[in-house]
């Protein structure tokens, strides 16, 4: 946000306005963008298995797809704003 006012005429408008100007994508999408691309890498066994484990439904009755995610229930805020449980709402 900060370097997009060291543009110079840039520096008195609001932040949609420079992010338009720029043709730059907002932060939140991004993060997005980021979140999926790693989501991506550990369903294609890019890293580690023991790194992040995401539950997938296993259910092969319908005809769902094979590497579904599935939102677990969670309780407490530490787990409800982790990654897993973050990706699997998007």
């Amino acid at each position: 946000m900060r370097a997009t006012k060291l543009v110079s005429g840039l520096k008195k408008k609001c932040y949609k306005e420079r992010l338009l100007a720029l043709k730059l994508p907002t932060l939140k999408y991004i993060k997005i963008r980021g979140d999926m691309i790693e989501v991506y890498k550990l369903l294609t066994n890019k890293y580690d298995d023991n790194t992040v484990h995401l539950d997938m439904n296993l259910d092969t009755r319908t005809r769902r797809h094979i590497k579904k995610l599935v939102v677990r229930r969670c309780r407490y805020d530490v787990r409800k704003y982790s990654f897993c449980v973050r990706i699997t709402n998007v």
